[in-house]
């Protein structure tokens, strides 16, 4: 009895989580546009809780004819980033540093992980991306699953709603190059980098 009372809460609770719809001007996503000049590529963040091991969140970087960040059910946003269900524009080597300086802190680590792919396929994954729509929360990981698992080069990831697990079979692509950043910063302090550059060129 008490484990269906259970199941029954859970799913109570999993369908409260609504996605959160945004959906920048033309203007504002033009403006914004980046291109960053080192070769196509798809890079797959990863936070982790130093305490517990577990993955807590996933977010994905996609560099080809233009940068962004598809951060499928996060909190993370600047004032002057534009963004459209979770893809924000115009990601800079300078807002790349805020992106993992707000997740990076005394109790959670940011592992990035890099693979270098063809134009054609940076491309796919960024429409994929851009098409996917706003992701409900807790499932950052199986958007970004179900965004590469079918891309070529990348058939082998798969559906999970595990970050630990999605990043592992990261690991395995061809050619992954990666860095774990640790920061020692207060949990009360995370963010404060991004919250101080609002008002800085980006």
């Amino acid at each position: 009895m008490l484990r269906a009372v259970l199941a029954i809460l859970a799913l109570v609770t999993l369908s409260a989580c609504g996605a959160e719809p945004k959906w920048a001007t033309d203007e504002q996503v033009a403006a914004a546009r980046y291109v960053h000049e080192g070769p196509p590529s798809i890079t797959l963040f990863t936070v982790i809780n130093n305490r517990s091991g577990s993955g807590a969140h996933s977010g994905l970087m996609i560099n080809g004819t233009e940068r962004i960040m598809f951060d499928p059910a996060g909190t993370w946003n600047h004032p002057r980033i534009p963004e459209r269900n979770d893809v924000h524009f115009g990601i800079t080597p300078r807002i790349v540093n805020f992106y993992i300086d707000y997740h990076a802190r005394e109790t959670f680590r940011v592992v990035e992980q890099t693979v270098v792919v063809s134009p054609g396929i940076a491309e796919l994954v960024a429409q994929r991306a851009k098409a996917y729509g706003a992701v409900p929360k807790a499932q950052c990981a199986t958007s970004i699953t179900a965004i590469l698992r079918d891309v070529p080069g990348f058939e082998s990831i798969p559906r999970t709603p595990f970050p630990n697990r999605l990043m592992d079979a990261f690991a395995k692509l061809p050619g992954v190059t990666g860095r774990v950043i640790y920061d020692e910063d207060a949990d009360k302090n995370h963010g404060v980098l991004l919250i101080q550059s609002s008002q800085a060129p980006i």
